[in-house]
């Protein structure tokens, strides 16, 4: 009977987003994406953060939009045909724009395809990963959205 509850377990399948960086693949819980948008108008606004790069309004909703690339301080490039901005919803309440440099595809996860990251790595953007999948096309970095979407600097 525990054999088959751990079966159990490593069955469980989770659907990730996986958005490009550079060369880096994150991936994005499908739970908690509420769109994925062409870059619009951005509004500045001023005395926030540097990674936050202002508001814009889709469908009368005004959101909070911030630069991925520099919240995991990498460097900011210039936006291209394939940038995205997914909007995430921890909370139904609140939605926030994350721009990524390309959305790739959507993929299955199992828990035993997954793995926490090495404590020793010592990258900046490590605190905003909470876990390693394995996947067939490589690695996919899985991103802490609470820690990344947080206000405190990491």
């Amino acid at each position: 009977m525990a054999a088959d509850l751990e079966v159990y377990k490593e069955d469980v399948v989770t659907q990730y987003i996986v958005v490009n960086l550079g060369i880096e693949h994150f991936g994005i819980d499908i739970k908690y994406i509420d769109n994925i948008v062409r870059v619009p108008s951005i509004t500045r606004v001023p005395n926030v953060q540097h990674y936050f790069k202002g508001v814009i309004n889709l469908r009368g909703e005004v959101i909070p939009v911030m630069d991925l690339r520099l919240r995991l301080d990498l460097e900011e490039i210039e936006h291209t045909g394939k940038t995205r901005i997914i909007i995430i919803k921890l909370d139904p309440a609140a939605a926030i724009g994350v721009i990524v440099d390309e959305v790739e595809e959507v993929i299955d996860l199992k828990e035993s395809q997954m793995e926490k990251p090495s404590t020793e790595n010592t990258d900046a953007g490590l605190g905003y990963i909470s876990l390693v999948g394995k996947a067939d096309r490589g690695l996919v970095s899985i991103l802490n959205l609470a820690a990344v979407i947080g206000e405190k600097d990491g």
